[in-house]
């Protein structure tokens, strides 16, 4: 297989447009570009409703094309008055078909569609390149709806800007696929200053470069900094005062964290306390913290550690509302496509190299979410969030890694003999099926339809007093003594039995 063809179609999925219907036609959809590539896309969308976007007009510089029809869209306006036409025609989706956009001009046209509350899909530069008429079919490339069995969610709103607007907002993590996305898309809301924090000083770089096109790294919007060190914690706090925080630093691998929980405890736990410890003493508004549904009845180290990252949040919220100071929550996410080290690349990879697809288990099942939902799901927890919820979104039924390896192979154009999969069995704290919430949990509606949240139930008598025997134990590296302490701070939790690792299994153990 080749693999650009590959690598193109998991850009595909990577900024895929959410299907779910807004009405009986499809997403209101707004097209940039009233070229070839522009009417032949719009011709299609309107033949095709399973694709899920209605087109509701499309936007050219052109003057002499204004007010013109394109395949019976009108022609609104300039490029320059994306945001606003975005708003006033109410669209949710904004797709960008001008082959060979300039990257520039790519990342300004999407920042003002995000800054409408649009998802953003382009046409790949690929099809400038092979010099052929753009259809419809490509955007769906690959559908990601067969991938995660259901239509992608459009979750975020234009009234995330009430919270972002304005403000100083820190993202951690922020050189991460998750932290990154939401830099991108926190930016377009209009903040007085984004302050992007992460260790790794590379994944800062490339950030920027992303985000600005440039990456001088001469301004204070990059920190280097490592949640684990709590003086250099509480200096950024008081030196940055950020009004707005989404925690995306973790680890967040599986195994690793099984065989190295003091760690997980470093890190998901203790960077935690470090972080929400900063925000109370600097009157942070709105603090929200990035978990995974592995927290839901933890059976691993990763949920074990993130659950108490949780717990940590919403004991502090009651203190936070009884202070009457900011809102602190949380959100779970399911498995995320598109993010590094996810299930497309290493499929690809896999399936670049000749190599079987290894799975755990023949019924193995996980939720899985797009980048868009997970980010987007942070940025509405931030606006919904009154504290100390945990915001789930409805990700519909677990879908069989067994059976996503084999929509995958099949829209790649791979037969089902050419995909050999061997099973490797369940790692040390793997569950066969996870679960949104836990047995405890109730799922409580919020105001978006498909966003649920959950509230704090019975927290350990005595939380405080023994998360300082497990950074005690942590800080001295003994393992053991770490299983212990989480076992003894969270009811029902067991910390699973070590054994030899198994060789990696195909599904992200990330969030």
């Amino acid at each position: 297989m080749s693999p650009n063809r590959t690598s193109a179609r998991l850009q595909a999925a990577r900024t895929r447009i959410p299907e779910q219907r807004a009405d009986s036609s499809g997403l209101r959809t707004l097209v940039v570009g009233a070229g070839a590539a522009g009417t032949a896309l719009v011709r299609d969308l309107d033949r095709t409703p399973e694709f899920g976007l209605t087109p509701v007009g499309v936007l050219d510089d052109d003057p002499t094309k204004a007010g013109r029809n394109v395949s019976g869209s009108p022609v609104l306006g300039p490029l320059a008055d994306l945001t606003a036409l975005a708003l006033a025609h109410r669209a949710q989706v904004v797709v960008l078909a001008i082959p060979g956009l300039p990257h520039q001009r790519v990342r300004e046209l999407a920042t003002a569609a995000a800054a409408a509350g649009a998802a953003v899909r382009y046409l790949p530069s690929f099809l400038s390149a092979l010099r052929r008429e753009v259809v419809g079919s490509d955007l769906r490339t690959l559908d990601v709806n067969r991938l995660i069995g259901r239509h992608e969610v459009h979750v975020v709103s234009p009234d995330v800007r009430t919270v972002i607007e304005g403000r100083r907002v820190l993202v951690t993590g922020a050189g991460g696929s998750i932290g990154s996305e939401l830099c991108r898309q926190v930016q377009a809301f209009g903040p007085a200053a984004l302050y992007m924090l992460d260790h790794d000083e590379s994944n800062l770089h490339r950030l920027q470069l992303d985000i600005w096109g440039e990456a001088l790294l001469t301004d204070e919007s990059l920190v280097i900094a490592d949640i684990r060190d709590r003086p250099r914690i509480q200096q950024i706090f008081r030196d940055l005062s950020p009004e707005v925080v989404f925690h995306a630093a973790a680890h967040k691998h599986l195994p690793l964290l099984e065989r190295h929980p003091s760690e997980a405890v470093k890190s998901n736990v203790l960077g935690t306390d470090h972080l929400v410890e900063a925000a109370l003493a600097t009157g942070v508004e709105r603090f929200v913290l990035i978990s995974t549904d592995k927290a839901a009845d933890p059976t691993s180290v990763l949920g074990a550690s993130k659950r108490l990252a949780e717990l940590i949040v919403q004991a502090n919220a009651r203190d936070a509302r009884n202070l009457g100071t900011g809102v602190f929550a949380a959100v779970r996410f399911g498995n995320v496509l598109g993010s590094r080290g996810s299930l497309l690349s290493v499929l690809e990879e896999q399936l670049r190299s000749g190599g079987p697809v290894t799975v755990t288990h023949p019924d193995v099942t996980r939720f899985f979410m797009t980048i868009e939902e997970a980010v987007g799901l942070v940025l509405e927890a931030g606006r919904m969030a009154e504290g100390g919820e945990v915001f789930v979104l409805d990700m519909g039924e677990p879908v069989r890694i067994v059976d996503l390896v084999k929509n995958f192979a099949e829209q790649v154009q791979l037969g089902p003999d050419e995909v050999e999969i061997r099973y490797t069995g369940l790692r040390a704290g793997e569950k066969l099926n996870e679960a949104l919430f836990s047995d405890a949990e109730e799922r409580l509606p919020t105001a978006h339809p498909r966003i649920y949240a959950t509230v704090a139930g019975q927290v350990t008598a005595d939380l405080a007093g023994g998360l300082t025997t497990l950074y005690a134990a942590a800080s001295g590296n003994a393992d053991a003594t770490v299983r212990d302490c989480l076992t003894a701070l969270l009811p029902g939790y067991r910390s699973a039995p070590t054994r030899p690792p198994a060789l990696a299994s195909l599904y992200p153990d990330g969030f």
